[in-house]
């Protein structure tokens, strides 16, 4: 009890010890306890007030992220980071998409998911046309068009198609490289970092596994690339079929996955499969490549000024012994991808808008068309099982691929700061995963390069290459079709609009 005041004094209240009094800072709101009533504190609607100013979807500070919410329900913010110490945070890995990055990946994956169902029909066409009518299916495969005089250009039909028509899917891959380059997901070395290691992890433990294959008398270790290739639009082909709602984050993720590994397989073909290189060529094409770029500095427009350079380099590449697809690859990413004041779409993006479905609707599924007719029978499929070079090139898309970036992606998210959005689950990323084992369009070119001069090894390798996509195909099939009502729930949040803005609710969320 306190003691009582003199007469002459005004009385002092009783005071409680510190211990029993609560401080300031301990109110509710601001540490981890709840306030007894459901009404929100000042500081609670203060931060809801600031929140719902923001109606114009997530900006790059938004992705980078300032909450600390991590709930667990459809629909919840899922682009936040979350905070673990005072000036720490931690970046969600498949978070929501920002708003601008997310209508530029779901354009380009509608055009890649169309063309990968035509790529498809394709392959299903070349592997019929070469097991009934095999004789007619290697005439035209080996019939020679172009001229011979100066350079060299009277090709196959296939050699067209893997030389010619794929360099047009490499141009639209160097854009898409110089886009995640300038404004998408490899802009920052801490966002990227993610995406590289998977993609890499992906490409080494492919290369490992078909080395170990092959070490054995017999083997041939010259194959080693070939199960280190992503097919992008064989992918979202399957994913059209069996994950229509697979959300967003997931799909964007496995398309940067595979700009990285287009990016690696380009590199592997530009170094490792050129021989015999003629200077004064490569010298021309480069020349071409410098005016090319002057040209485009110079915002001189017209088809007309760079189709004709386009060609003229592309036939330089050729005659030079440096693939020629590296030619495409090279004038994509000489186009500036990035906007300036005023403009709605940059250059690079505009053109990719136009030529894209000519890659995916028209280049890709030509090329499948006449490289993936190999013989169909239960022969065949024993060679594969039991010859050391088919065998590896299997196991390398099936284990290789599927372990590779799932062990890399995991890794990566581990020892950094990444944080995996709790709407998703470490069996997503493996079922995604599964998917980059599809390896067909480059794996069927490397198999040509690796074995030039021995077609009936470069037939068991594609054997081996359509076998190990079809098993890794059916395997994600099997894993997404245990998700899919959940990520039907997900794609409905992420998709929602009510009021018909043209914004999806998710983005306009006050909390």
């Amino acid at each position: 009890m306190a003691t009582p005041p003199a007469p002459d004094q005004p009385p002092v209240p009783d005071r409680q010890p510190p211990s029993d009094r609560p401080a300031q800072n301990d109110r509710p709101g601001q540490n981890d306890r709840q306030p007894p009533s459901d009404r929100p504190t000042q500081n609670d609607r203060q931060t809801q007030d600031d929140r719902s100013s923001r109606t114009d979807g997530p900006t790059p500070d938004d992705r980078a992220g300032t909450s600390t919410e991590t709930g667990t329900e459809p629909g919840t913010e899922t682009s936040t980071e979350t905070s673990t110490e005072p000036g720490r945070q931690r970046r969600t890995f498949l978070g929501l998409l920002p708003l601008p990055e997310r209508r530029i990946i779901l354009d380009a994956l509608r055009t890649e998911t169309v063309g990968g169902v035509l790529l498809l029909l394709a392959a299903v066409a070349a592997l019929v046309w070469a097991n009934v009518w095999p004789g007619s299916y290697a005439s035209v495969t080996e019939h020679t068009i172009g001229p011979s005089e100066p350079l060299h250009l009277d090709l196959t039909v296939e050699a067209w198609a893997a030389d010619g028509l794929l360099a047009i899917f490499f141009f639209v891959a160097g854009i898409e490289l110089k886009r995640e380059f300038t404004s998408g997901e490899l802009r920052s070395p801490s966002a990227a970092l993610l995406p590289v290691t998977a993609a890499v992890s992906g490409v080494i433990l492919p290369a490992v596994i078909f080395a170990l294959v092959n070490l054995a008398p017999g083997g041939h270790p010259g194959g080693w690339a070939i199960p280190t290739a992503t097919d992008i639009a064989f992918a979202l082909g399957v994913l059209a079929v069996v994950g229509s709602q697979l959300p967003s984050a997931l799909r964007a993720f496995l398309l940067t996955l595979a700009v990285v590994d287009d990016l690696i397989a380009i590199l592997i073909i530009a170094v490792f499969y050129t021989s015999g290189i003629k200077f004064w060529a490569l010298g021309l094409s480069l020349a071409g490549l410098v005016l090319f770029w002057l040209l485009h500095r110079r915002e001189v427009h017209g088809w007309y000024v760079y189709v004709p350079l386009a060609l003229v380099i592309w036939a330089l590449m050729h005659e030079s012994g440096v693939h020629a697809t590296v030619a495409g690859v090279a004038m994509g990413m000489l186009l500036r991808c990035h906007t300036r004041p005023g403009e709605e779409h940059s250059p690079g993006e505009h053109v990719e808008h136009l030529v894209r479905p000519l890659s995916a609707g028209v280049a890709v599924p030509l090329f499948a068309l006449f490289a993936a007719g190999v013989p169909v029978s239960g022969e065949a499929l024993a060679v594969v099982f039991t010859h050391a070079t088919p065998l590896g090139v299997m196991l390398g898309l099936v284990v290789g691929k599927s372990v590779g970036v799932f062990g890399g992606t995991w890794l990566a998210a581990r020892y950094t700061r990444a944080q995996l959005n709790p709407q998703l689950g470490w069996g997503d990323v493996f079922a995604l995963s599964t998917l980059a084992g599809i390896g067909f369009t480059v794996s069927l070119l490397i198999s040509e390069l690796a074995f030039p001069d021995d077609h009936a090894l470069a037939e068991q390798a594609k054997e081996a290459v359509l076998t190990g996509s079809v098993l890794c195909a059916v395997f994600a099939t099997v894993l997404l079709k245990l998700r899919t009502r959940h990520y039907r729930l997900l794609y409905e949040e992420e998709n929602t609009d009510t009021d018909h803005d043209g914004i999806p609710d998710v983005y306009q969320r006050p909390n």
